[in-house]
Order: structure tokens, then sequence, then C-alpha cells
């Protein structure tokens, strides 16, 4: 995941959605990935304008579920 993000061009949500189907998207450009079937998250802030990923959360889903976002 980290080289498809280096090299993505994201510009909005909807580039992310294209190859993340099951992602999850937050206020302030929060987004959910759903790692190894659903068994792990990652939580990121998307900064479009920079092309920046900055990871705030790795976690189980059963972590996720107690996470307030």
């Amino acid at each position: 995941m980290l080289n498809e993000a280096e090299e993505a061009d994201w510009k909005c949500s909807q580039d992310i959605k294209q190859r993340y189907a099951s992602a999850s998207f937050l206020a302030d450009n929060i987004v959910v990935f759903n790692i190894k079937g659903n068994d792990y998250r990652i939580v990121a802030k998307i900064n479009y304008p920079s092309k920046s990923v900055l990871i705030k959360r790795i976690g189980t889903h059963s972590e996720y579920s107690k996470w307030r976002l």
C-alpha cells in the first residue's frame, strides 16, 4: 500500500474509492482503509493538494471499534 500511495495521483476521495472500494471517508479528509480481508484498519489523513498521507492509527478490527474518530 505504501508504494501505491507514493505513486498515486489522488485528487479527491473518488480516486481513492476507485482503487479501495471498501475505504470509508470521514470528516476532515480522514480515510479508513480495510486491510487483509477486513481484519485490520488504517486510519489516515489525506492532504490532496500536497499529495501527502499521514497515518493516524493502525489496528485490528476490534481495536478500531473502540476508537473515537
